[in-house]
Order: structure tokens, then C-alpha cells, then sequence
């Protein structure tokens, strides 16, 4: 059985990958497929604002705060039991999650904030992006998900 301390940060990381996978869904399932039908200028205009706004301390209070929370977990059941489910959780949050966002969709993101929306470059941009950052918001979207599914394990 975990301390309290232990148990706090296992539900903190469950909620927070929750939350996350939460996000990243409304993204993949609604949010892309809303702006694909708009005309490209436009879809463009509003991904590079919402870009923007992302940047926030509820965001990535949230997003970066359950890596940390994650990580805490795992520093603290290494020092007694080691539970497989925690250390997957954080496993699956860390690589699946945030490093994926930081490998592939920040960079994305950074390729279409430098395109005016208008243009022709912006439009060739736009198409590849639709493909390439949904299928990569898809991988962070079930990774956050399978993440609190193995905390919520743990806590079990």
C-alpha cells in the first residue's frame, strides 16, 4: 500500500493525463477537422492563434506539471515498491506525450507560424500539417490516455 504523499501524486498523475488525453482529443476528433473545412487561409490564421494562446500557465501548468507529477511518482515508489503500472504510466506520458509534442508537433507548429496564411507556400504548409500533426496529436492523444489508464492501475 502506497503513503499518503505517494497516493496524492498517483491521482494527480492520473487526473493530469486524463485531462491532457482530454485536450488532445477534442483536438483530433473535432477541433482539426473544423478547421480543415474552413479555407486554408483562415485555418491557418486560427491554428497560428491558437498556437499562441496555448501558451499559458492552466496548459501547460497542466501539460508539463503531470510530467513532473509523473516523475515524482516513479522517484517515490523507487524507494519501496516499485509498482510496473507507475512506472508505465510515466514511461508512456514522458515519451508519448511530451517528447512527442516536443519532437514532432512543436515543430510543426513552428513551420506554420512562419507562413503568411495567404500565401501559396502557406497552403502547400497547411495540407502537409493537417496529415502530419493530427497523426502525431492521435499518438499524444492515446499515450496521455493509456498513461492514466497505468496510474489509475497503480492506484488500484
Amino acid at each position: 500500500m502506497y503513503g499518503t504523499l505517494e497516493t496524492v501524486l498517483l491521482i494527480t498523475a492520473t487526473l493530469g493525463s486524463a485531462l491532457i488525453a482530454g485536450v488532445f482529443y477534442a483536438f483530433s476528433t473535432f477541433v482539426m477537422g473544423a478547421l480543415k473545412r474552413l479555407p486554408s487561409e483562415q485555418g491557418i490564421a486560427a491554428m497560428q492563434s491558437i498556437n499562441i494562446v496555448v501558451i499559458n500557465v492552466w496548459f501547460l501548468g497542466a501539460f508539463f506539471g503531470t510530467g513532473i507529477v509523473s516523475v515524482g511518482v516513479l522517484a517515490l515508489l523507487l524507494k519501496g515498491p516499485i509498482s510496473v503500472f507507475a512506472m508505465g504510466g510515466t514511461g508512456v506520458y514522458l515519451i508519448g506525450c511530451l517528447l512527442v509534442t516536443m519532437f514532432f508537433n512543436v515543430p510543426l507548429n513552428d513551420r506554420l507560424a512562419d507562413v503568411a496564411p495567404d500565401s501559396a507556400e502557406g497552403h502547400k504548409v497547411w495540407n502537409q500539417y493537417l496529415t502530419k500533426w493530427v497523426f502525431w496529436n492521435h499518438v499524444r492523444t492515446l499515450a496521455s490516455l493509456v498513461a492514466s489508464g497505468l496510474f489509475l492501475a497503480a492506484l488500484v
